[in-house]
């Protein structure tokens, strides 16, 4: 991630963040120390064989995240951010696999179940900590990714508390969309 120069200061108190935890997908963590935080969003880095582009504006996203540790609200930009993350990497990867109508951020995520057999099981995140992320895609769970995406953009982007597991959550599906990229990319 390369966000070392950024300066963390002490906080009066902890940062307790809603994050789904070893079995238990509503769980919270607490971080005393900015160099706990630090590590923790830097564990959640990209792999390095998504494409540059995506890697970089995934690299955004962290570093709001990180520097909610100064101000809170900057969490809720950085979400936002990696939403827009996730549907750029959704639309590069599947766009001419998608008919004209479904070329839309909840179009792109069905996709990802439709045609691409994605499962909960198949999401690292979900297969730790129980829970269920695919009714997030399809609208069975409430609101959709599409539907957060939508509000904070069109909406009031700070507007409630930090959405548990978000960040990982779309790096792990950015991770599947591009789970056989390199090799299909010597195919050509």
């Amino acid at each position: 991630m390369g966000l070392s120069h950024i300066d963390l200061p002490p906080r009066p108190e902890p940062l307790l963040m809603p994050w789904p935890v070893q079995g238990n997908p509503g769980g919270f963590i607490q971080f005393d120390h900015a160099d706990q935080w630090r590590a923790f969003i830097a564990k959640l880095d990209m792999d390095a064989r998504i494409p540059d582009v995506v890697r970089l504006k995934y690299a955004r996203a962290q570093k709001l995240y990180l520097l909610g540790w100064i101000d809170a609200d900057l969490i809720k930009a950085g979400e936002l951010v990696a939403l827009t993350t996730l549907e750029l990497a959704l639309m590069d990867r599947y766009w001419t696999k998608l008919k004209t109508c479904e070329r839309t951020f909840a179009g792109v995520l069905r996709h990802l179940l439709e045609v691409d057999d994605l499962t909960d099981a198949q999401i690292p995140m979900v297969a730790r900590c129980g829970g269920n992320a695919i009714g997030q895609l399809i609208g069975t769970h409430r609101p959709t990714l599409a539907q957060r995406r939508n509000a904070m953009a069109h909406g009031d982007p700070f507007d409630g508390f930090p959405v548990g597991g978000l960040l990982e959550l779309v790096r792990d599906l950015i991770t599947f969309a591009f789970r056989n990229f390199s090799v299909e990319h010597r195919q050509e």
